[in-house]
């Protein structure tokens, strides 16, 4: 988008933003995920099994899904965080996590969780 110094532009940008997180977010379910880890690390730990049973992102009834990593908070349609996770799945970003080890899930970079697309 070009700069432009005129107010009443800057603010019929900023409404558009507003309306765009309110199509988001008005009458959506919405699953919130504070992953202690990504800041560190760099990526977000998705589980889609526990305990031998669909579990997480492969069983969840949310529209959107936010993950809050430190005091950032990044929101994504669960239909396209499915199509991320999805090719991930029994490559070497597959994993065993959560409580003893007992969910699997794949690790999902953040630069490709604000992207969009995965470096597989």
């Amino acid at each position: 988008m070009d700069y432009c110094s005129n107010f009443r532009h800057d603010l019929e940008v900023g409404q558009v933003a507003e309306k765009a997180l309110a199509d988001i977010i008005e009458n959506k379910t919405i699953e919130v995920k504070n992953d202690l880890k990504a800041l560190k690390t760099g990526n977000l730990f998705i589980e889609f099994m526990s305990r031998g049973n669909k579990s997480g992102i492969d069983r969840t009834e949310a529209d959107v899904w936010c993950f809050c990593i430190g005091n950032i908070f990044i929101l994504i349609t669960t239909e396209k965080l499915k199509e991320l996770v999805e090719p991930l799945k029994g490559t070497a970003a597959e994993r065993l996590g959560g409580d003893n080890n007992t969910s699997v899930g794949v690790l999902l970079p953040i630069i490709d969780l604000i992207t969009g697309r995965t470096n597989t």
